[in-house]
């Protein structure tokens, strides 16, 4: 297993890094009078998943990084949220919305994972 000197390290961060991406570009096909309204959510809360990892990466207090793994898994699932209501209004296709919405599932477990792993790493170090 590599050593992780960054959040840009892990694999969790990277998928919803581009992730946000591929959301901002679709967010823009939005109608004009949504870009302010869903589109800008949609951008803040595909930001935001990843933003909290960086956030909470280089703390020294372990529960503190995994308070930000939890507004990162608070952050997907607004996402997935306003992904449901973009599809709702015919924005994105069924597809496209089941795509992203499974992808944004798979790293909600992934984060679920890592702070699992933390956890145990904290319960370890009280002993």
């Amino acid at each position: 297993m590599a050593k992780l000197n960054s959040f840009r390290d892990l694999e969790v961060y990277q998928k919803l890094f581009a992730m946000h991406f591929e959301v901002h570009d679709i967010s823009l096909t939005f109608p004009k009078f949504e870009l302010y309204e869903l589109g800008s959510q949609v951008r803040r809360s595909s930001n935001s998943a990843p933003a909290n990892l960086a956030e909470g990466w280089n703390n020294k207090h372990i529960n503190v990084f995994i308070e930000s793994i939890n507004r990162a898994i608070g952050e997907c699932q607004e996402t997935q949220h306003h992904l449901s209501v973009a599809h709702g209004k015919n924005y994105i296709t069924k597809e496209k919305f089941e795509e992203l919405n499974n992808r944004y599932t798979e790293c909600i477990k992934m984060l679920h994972g890592l702070k699992k792993g933390l956890g145990y790493k904290r319960k370890q170090s009280i002993k």
